[in-house]
């Protein structure tokens, strides 16, 4: 995985650390959030398009006549095609791959790189997206979309962490979750727009819009800083590393938190088996703990649910249009509701262990 150095001030506070949110920080956090933004766009916009009716005939026509002709099997049975679940999945799966890549590459060259990797990605497959002529080219743009998911899920989080200061870290890199949320709900939003479009063509507006933050993401990461972590931890510029954290800061005064950078960077090169050391029993309890509640939040199929929700709601038999407005309505309530906010605002201020109980609850 791509090493981020954590690091704790000696006292264990990391209010001593001077610094405060500088609209450096600001403008390169959201230039970096984008990649959430694209992440929760295309998480949206394909359940939207696989439900649109001229987007069926063209590449899954036999979806389509089961839909239009056959009236004697349930509507959910009508969407039983491997072709069209291979559309949707295709771009979890190149973002599992893509992400072992990312890691080593976020590691070896810097968060800054990798971000821009994944924007290219994800410009690439929006273009084939909204142009594609046949199913094949329409799968390989979502497989370069999910090279873009691998590269953006890996770096985007870990610069987040980095550039903020530490008292915000929390609810600055929880801004990632937030951007992955407004990016779903814009795409519902346009899918209810493009499935009125006359001409049978909205799907490739819906696909191609993706370009918009992509170019964004692209554009802005040619001019986004390198986090001081980074250039520690691969260049042996410390001068150059303690100019880059003055200026993110907004201060000179950024001594303490350079030392504990530097004695964090040596603990980690004196490592040789990272893995190794963090299987032994005594790490074994956080181990565990950060493998499973992915997991587990991925296995409740909350993610499913998100992308499929329009095809479920037409198995229902709701109209395509009835569809487009309740899964815009949901994901606006899931986006930007009131449960969220309090957890950004809060986020710093009680443990973790408190809000992941409260979660559960």
């Amino acid at each position: 995985m791509a090493a981020g150095m954590a690091i704790a001030s000696e006292g264990g506070d990391n209010n001593i650390y001077n610094g405060k949110i500088t609209a450096f920080v600001i403008l390169s956090c959201m230039m970096a959030g984008m990649g959430g933004v694209i992440f929760g766009y295309d998480i949206g916009i394909s359940g939207g398009v696989t439900s649109m009716e001229p987007f069926l005939e063209k590449f899954f026509p036999e979806v389509h006549r089961k839909m239009k002709e056959d009236t004697k099997i349930s509507n959910y049975c009508k969407f039983d095609s491997q072709l069209l679940t291979s559309f949707t999945s295709s771009l979890y799966v190149a973002g599992l791959v893509a992400s072992f890549v990312a890691s080593s590459v976020t590691r070896a060259f810097g968060r800054k790189p990798s971000v821009l990797m994944g924007g290219a990605a994800f410009l690439a497959g929006s273009a084939l997206g909204g142009a594609a002529v046949n199913v094949y080219m329409l799968i390989f743009g979502r497989l370069l979309l999910g090279v873009g998911v691998g590269f953006a899920n890996q770096s985007v989080p870990l610069y987040l962490s980095e550039m903020a200061p530490a008292r915000y870290r929390g609810a600055i890199n929880n801004g990632f979750q937030f951007s992955i949320g407004i990016g779903a709900l814009a795409a519902n939003f346009i899918n209810y727009g493009t499935e009125q479009i006359k001409g049978g063509w909205g799907w490739r507006v819906s696909l191609a819009l993706a370009a918009v933050p992509a170019s964004i993401l692209t554009l802005g990461a040619l001019f986004l800083p390198e986090t001081p972590n980074s250039l520690i931890q691969r260049k042996s510029d410390h001068q150059k590393a303690k100019l880059m954290l003055q200026r993110v800061r907004g201060t000179n005064d950024v001594e303490a938190e350079f030392d504990d950078l530097l004695k964090a960077s040596s603990t980690a090169k004196t490592i040789n088996h990272p893995f190794k050391k963090i299987i032994q029993r005594k790490y074994r309890p956080q181990l565990l703990m950060a493998m499973a509640i992915p997991f587990f939040q991925q296995v409740t199929g909350i993610n499913v649910i998100a992308f499929y929700a329009p095809l479920l709601f037409r198995t229902i038999g709701l109209g395509r249009l009835k569809v487009c407005q309740l899964s815009k309505w949901i994901e606006c309530g899931g986006s930007i509701g009131f449960g969220r906010n309090m957890w950004v605002k809060w986020m710093n201020r009680v443990r973790w262990r408190k809000l992941d109980i409260y979660t559960l609850i």
